[in-house]
């Protein structure tokens, strides 16, 4: 394993400092906010909001330093949907394949277009289940069949025309398309009303903040306050904690920061094993391997990668990188 003690000068390291002790400036421009969006702005229009509250306050702290680029968000909420919108800033927009990977939770309103069947929540149960589903024609991806599955779907109440729907479901469901279907399916027809995010892996509606908290807590900071912004701003590695990880030697990040994959000898803990790897001899990042987040010892993020090799030999490639993060 190549020795991590050489002197290496702290403004060409690549590595960051441990998560916990970074300045305001390097927070915010690697960090993750968890955004409740309120119905009105486009994700999109947020997201722009998020990014220039940052640049002007890193113009204030660290003028000689650069400013953001720009944000990205999990996943595109229609204006009139609420809730759970968490945000990647600054260079961690690159990880934001990660929120493809795990789960959401909704809230919806379901707008029966008659009286609700005896066997209504029967009805709701089939549902529980992979669908066959085709995005909308508003939407910005390609029309084409293809699967969900939906996790839990739970009627928290129901009146006569009314329900009150919680739905776990799996990345890139359309609810708008569900809710359709669950009135096909009853007999009465059916529309989505109110519909609210209440969770996306990891992070979920308890530790919501506004754009209000983050315009306050960024102004607070700029005055030296810097404990609101804390709260309000994370560290991006919290956005990759639902994902297997892969702890490599700070020599083996150095080298992935110039764009070399991670080898098994620079592994040196991992969640997963030979088992996990991309299968068939060719061990091919383009299968079907676990997404994984490499890390090194003090918890700084180092990248991204697919598992195809045994991490616990002393030769060969155990990561084939898809994002460096340094």
């Amino acid at each position: 394993m190549t020795d991590d003690t050489d002197d290496i000068d702290d403004a060409d390291d690549p590595l960051r400092a441990p998560p916990g002790e970074r300045s305001v400036p390097e927070l915010l421009r690697f960090g993750v906010v968890n955004v409740d969006k309120p119905a009105g702005p486009s994700s999109h229009q947020l997201s722009a909001w998020v990014r220039d509250a940052i640049n002007d306050t890193l113009a204030a702290l660290d003028p000689d330093g650069p400013r953001i680029d720009g944000v990205a968000h999990a996943g595109t909420l229609d204006p009139k949907v609420t809730g759970c919108l968490p945000t990647l800033t600054g260079t961690a927009t690159r990880m934001a394949q990660v929120f493809l990977e795990g789960s959401k939770e909704y809230v919806s309103v379901l707008e029966l277009h008659g009286p609700a069947p005896s066997d209504f929540r029967s009805v709701v149960a089939e549902f529980e289940t992979e669908l066959y589903q085709k995005p909308p024609r508003k939407s910005a991806v390609t029309r084409r069949l293809r699967t969900r599955t939906i996790h839990e779907l739970d009627v928290l109440e129901l009146e006569e025309r009314r329900a009150l729907l919680r739905i776990g479901c799996e990345s890139g469901t359309y609810v708008r398309k569900l809710c359709h279907d669950l009135g096909l399916a009853a007999g009465v027809g059916a529309h989505m009303g109110h519909l609210r995010r209440t969770a996306t892996d990891p992070f979920d509606d308890r530790d919501l903040h506004t754009l209000q908290d983050l315009t306050d807590a960024l102004a607070w900071a700029e005055e030296g306050d810097e404990g609101f912004l804390r709260e309000v701003v994370r560290p991006a590695e919290d956005a990759l904690v639902h994902l297997p990880s892969v702890t490599v030697a700070p020599s083996a990040a150095r080298n992935v920061a110039t764009g070399a994959p991670v080898y098994a000898p620079g592994v040196i803990e991992s969640d997963l094993d030979a088992s996990d790897a991309a299968p068939g001899p060719e061990r091919d990042a383009d299968t079907d391997a676990p997404l994984v987040a490499c890390f090194i010892p003090n918890g700084t993020a180092v990248c991204l990668g697919r598992l195809v090799g045994d991490p616990d030999v002393d030769s060969g490639v155990a990561v084939a990188l898809e994002r460096v993060l340094l």
